[in-house]
C-alpha cells in the first residue's frame, strides 16, 4: 500500500510540474520539510553566481540566506579587488546605495510608534522650508518655467512611498537644470541646507498624483533629525544600528577597515569591467551630508541582521526595534489604484510600494518576471545589491555585488529563480 501511495504521489508531482525540470521534481519529492532552500537550490545558486563571475560580467558576488531563523546558505565567488586578487568574503564591506532607504524608513517609524507624527501630516509641520512649494507647469516660449499652486501639501506618506513630486530626471525642460544648479545633494551640505536648496525648486508634479523615485528618503532623514532633535546619523546609530549590532554599517569607513572595502566596477560590455574611481572618497572622508536615501556601507551579516529583524516582526535577539503592527504597515502597499503613472516600478513585477519597500501584491504573471511570494517586501541598490524579506516562508536573502550600471545582466532575476526554482514555483 505504501508503495502504491508513493507511486501515485510521484505521478501527481510529475503531472503538476509540466514546466518543471527533472531536478525540481526530485527536489519536491525529497523535500518533506517544505524548505525553500534545499540542497538542489543551493547548487543552483552556486551555479548562477559562479557563472556570472567566470563570464567576467561581475568581479565578485556573495549571498547569504536565512530560513526559519537559521542560516541555510552562504557562499562567495570572485574578487572584491580584481587587480590585487582580493577575494570577496563574508566580511567584505560594500556600498549599498538605496538599500540605505529601508533603514532610514525604520528609523522614521520608531518615531511614529512614539506618537511623534502621523503619516498624513504635511512635512512643512516639521520642515517649514517646504511650506511654500509650487508645481512645475512646463515652460513658456522663452524657456521660462511656469508654475501652478499645490493642490495639497506634501505629506510624510508621500515621502515614504515616492509620491512627493520632487524632480529626479535630467530631461525635464527647464526644471532639471534648475534642480541640478541648486546642488541640493552636494555632500558638503547639511541636511538642512539640502532641504533649503530643494525647496527653491518647483515640484515636478502634484503630490500624490504619481510614483517617481527620487530624494524623498533624504528628506525623511531630515524629518528624523527635526522630530527627534538629534542629528540623523546619531539617531540612526542609537536606535537602529547599535541595538541590532550592525557594527559595520556606516557612512564613514575608518582606516583600519579599508582593506575590507570592495572596489566597485563598471560593466562596459560583455565580460568587460572597469574599476570605478569616483565613489571611493564618499566613504573614506567624513562629509556633512548624511543622506537617508543612500550613503551607507554594510556587510552581508550586518544587513542580514536588519532583514531578520523585519521577518521577526520587529525584533531580534530580544531587542525590539519596531512593533509587529508597524512592520506590517511598512510592508503594506500604500499606492492607490489612482496612481497610474509609476515610472519604472512596473518593471519590478507585480508590486506596489509600502514604506520604503516594494511590496509584492500578486504572483508573477510570466516566466520573465521576478520570482517571489505575495507578501514579500524588498529593495535593491544602484550597485546591483539586493535583499528581500519573505514572511510567508520566513526567508530572508541578501545578495552583494558591486556593479554599475544597475543590473543589466539579469542577475537579480536569475538569483531569485535559483532560490525559489523556475516559474511557476
Amino acid at each position: 500500500m505504501k508503495n502504491l501511495l508513493l507511486i501515485f504521489s510521484f505521478l501527481f508531482i510529475i503531472c503538476s510540474c509540466k514546466e518543471t525540470s527533472k531536478d525540481e521534481v526530485v527536489e519536491k519529492l525529497i523535500s518533506t520539510d517544505n524548505n525553500i532552500v534545499t540542497s538542489i537550490a543551493k547548487a543552483r545558486i552556486d551555479s548562477v553566481l559562479n557563472a556570472f563571475v567566470t563570464s567576467g560580467n561581475i568581479a565578485g558576488a556573495s549571498a547569504l540566506i536565512f530560513e526559519n531563523g537559521k542560516e541555510v546558505y552562504y557562499n562567495a565567488f570572485g574578487y572584491s579587488d580584481i587587480k590585487s586578487k582580493i577575494p570577496i568574503q563574508r566580511n567584505t564591506i560594500v556600498q549599498i546605495y538605496s538599500m540605505t532607504k529601508p533603514i532610514t524608513g525604520t528609523a522614521l517609524m520608531t518615531l511614529f510608534e512614539d506618537g511623534k507624527f502621523m503619516l498624513d501630516d504635511p512635512i512643512s509641520k516639521y520642515i517649514p522650508e517646504f511650506g511654500d512649494m509650487k508645481v512645475y507647469d512646463g515652460v513658456d516660449a522663452n524657456g521660462t518655467i511656469k508654475t501652478v499652486p499645490l493642490h495639497r501639501e506634501i505629506t510624510i506618506r508621500d515621502l515614504t512611498r515616492h509620491t512627493a513630486g520632487f524632480p529626479n530626471r535630467g530631461n525635464i525642460p527647464g526644471l532639471s537644470k534648475l534642480f541640478q544648479t541648486a546642488d541640493a545633494m552636494n555632500r558638503e551640505n547639511t541636511l538642512t541646507q539640502m532641504a533649503e536648496k530643494m525647496a527653491e525648486v518647483p515640484l515636478w508634479f502634484q503630490p500624490g498624483s504619481q510614483w517617481e523615485y527620487g530624494p524623498s528618503v533624504d528628506v525623511q532623514a531630515l524629518l528624523v533629525e527635526r522630530i527627534s532633535g538629534i542629528p540623523y546619523a546619531e539617531y540612526l546609530q542609537k536606535h537602529i544600528l547599535s541595538p541590532l549590532q550592525m557594527n559595520n554599517t556606516r557612512y564613514y569607513i575608518p582606516e583600519e577597515d579599508r582593506d575590507r572595502f570592495s572596489k566597485l566596477y563598471i560593466r562596459t560590455g560583455e565580460g568587460q569591467l572597469v574599476q570605478d574611481s569616483i565613489t571611493y572618497s564618499n566613504y573614506t572622508e567624513q562629509w556633512p551630508l548624511t543622506r537617508g536615501g543612500s550613503g551607507l556601507t554594510s556587510t552581508l551579516d550586518d544587513y542580514m541582521r536588519f532583514a531578520q529583524m523585519l521577518v521577526n516582526e520587529g525584533s531580534l535577539d530580544s531587542v525590539q526595534v519596531l512593533q509587529p503592527e508597524t512592520v506590517k504597515l511598512m510592508a503594506t502597499n500604500h499606492l492607490p489604484d489612482s496612481v497610474t503613472k509609476r515610472s519604472w516600478l512596473p518593471s519590478k513585477g507585480q508590486v506596489g510600494f509600502g514604506i520604503d519597500f516594494a511590496v509584492r501584491i500578486a504572483p508573477p504573471k510570466t516566466p520573465e518576471e521576478n520570482n517571489g511570494v505575495v507578501g514579500e517586501f524588498y529593495w535593491d541598490g544602484a550597485a546591483s545589491t539586493l535583499f528581500w524579506v519573505d514572511p510567508v516562508n520566513k526567508v530572508t536573502a541578501v545578495l552583494f555585488v558591486q556593479l554599475f550600471p544597475y543590473d543589466q545582466i539579469d542577475l537579480h532575476k536569475k538569483f531569485r529563480d535559483a532560490v525559489y526554482g523556475h516559474y511557476p514555483f
